[in-house]
């Protein structure tokens, strides 16, 4: 049998250049974004898109889902935008959602930075990981899920309290949230200074 079958050619990723992390000086500076995945107790796989400021490390979105394209991550995006203002740049990883046709379109049409790390190189990424490990402590490991109605709802809790109340070393021991009023206090005392 000579059968004529199509070979699925492997996608080249464009050289990405290595950058050292930094905190941004500002909010709304730098997001993160990346998925995860679990299964619901009857084996049906979904995923999990976080999302991030890294300037403070608020939880800006977590979104569940049986699956999530180009377009949906434009979407849930589009939503975090609407209420807070947009980024000037979004860290991803090289997942086909972020290298999409669709996201790069979005993200050129709002002048909003695309920042692709180097493929194997989660560190370069690490707000976002430090953040995906502890929400997998906390809700993915912690329970068993029988629908998303479930998961949305955990998460939903889980994210307020993450925001409102989980304290960071790095920010000084105090919650995201908390950290915000802080530095908005600091530079409202800095103005009042210098006049």
């Amino acid at each position: 049998m000579n059968l004529n079958l199509r070979r699925k050619r492997k996608r080249r990723l464009p050289a990405r250049e290595k950058e050292s992390l930094s905190q941004p000086q500002e909010i709304n500076n730098t997001w993160s974004m990346d998925f995860m995945s679990d299964s619901l107790v009857f084996g049906r796989k979904f995923r999990v898109l976080n999302v991030i400021d890294d300037y403070n490390r608020e939880a800006l979105a977590i979104e569940v889902d049986f699956s999530m394209s180009g377009e949906r991550v434009k979407q849930i995006l589009n939503e975090v935008i609407y209420s807070r203002r947009k980024p000037k740049k979004i860290r991803v990883d090289n997942g086909p959602e972020f290298i999409s046709k669709a996201l790069k379109q979005w993200a050129q049409k709002n002048e909003i930075e695309l920042k692709y790390i180097q493929p194997g190189s989660p560190t370069q990424n690490a707000y976002i990981e430090r953040f995906n490990r502890l929400f997998r402590e906390d809700i993915l490991d912690a329970y068993l899920f029988s629908d998303l109605h479930q998961v949305r709802e955990l998460v939903w809790e889980w994210m307020d309290d993450y925001n409102e109340s989980h304290p960071h070393k790095s920010l000084g021991g105090i919650s995201p949230i908390a950290y915000l009023k802080k530095m908005k206090n600091n530079q409202t005392l800095n103005r009042q200074f210098q006049k």
